[in-house]
């Protein structure tokens, strides 16, 4: 590729990325810190997008889980990545991590009043989960352990 083609190809990517979302009749971007964002479902999947920020919020939809309570839950998630993530949610504000001082320390996650917001997409992307696994695969109930 020369180069005059690589510079048309970014000035053409750098003209569609500029392009404000048109909603209604409204246009406009979205900017958070460094970041500007085109579309608001780029900015919902920057938040919770991956394979287990929406999996660490489902499981804190209803309750408080101290990090080993997560992790049993996640059984195929690493120690490293889930501390990522929790980081990451707490950071974007979705969860909040209560540290209480005795030893040794316990540390427990939940969903912030601002993360509770989400908690009805959470459902929906549940029940889709659950029809596709239907539809394409099977649903497979453990027994119950008495």
């Amino acid at each position: 590729m020369s180069a005059t083609n690589s510079l048309v190809s970014f000035t053409l990517y750098q003209a569609i990325k500029s392009v404000p979302v048109q909603k209604k009749d409204k246009t406009f971007y979205i900017s958070i810190g460094e970041k500007t964002y085109y579309c608001p479902v780029e900015v919902a999947m920057d938040v919770i997008g991956g394979k287990w920020k929406g999996v660490v919020i489902w499981y804190l939809q209803d309750q408080t889980l101290r990090f080993s309570e997560l992790k049993k839950r996640i059984v195929t998630i690493s120690e490293k990545v889930l501390i990522r993530e929790l980081r990451e949610l707490e950071d974007s504000g979705i969860i909040t991590r209560n540290v209480y001082a005795q030893v040794p320390p316990r540390v427990e996650y939940s969903l912030s009043e601002f993360g509770k917001s989400i908690t009805t997409l959470m459902s929906e992307i549940s029940k889709f989960g659950e029809v596709y696994g239907q539809r394409f695969g099977q649903v497979v109930e453990q027994p119950s352990q008495s």
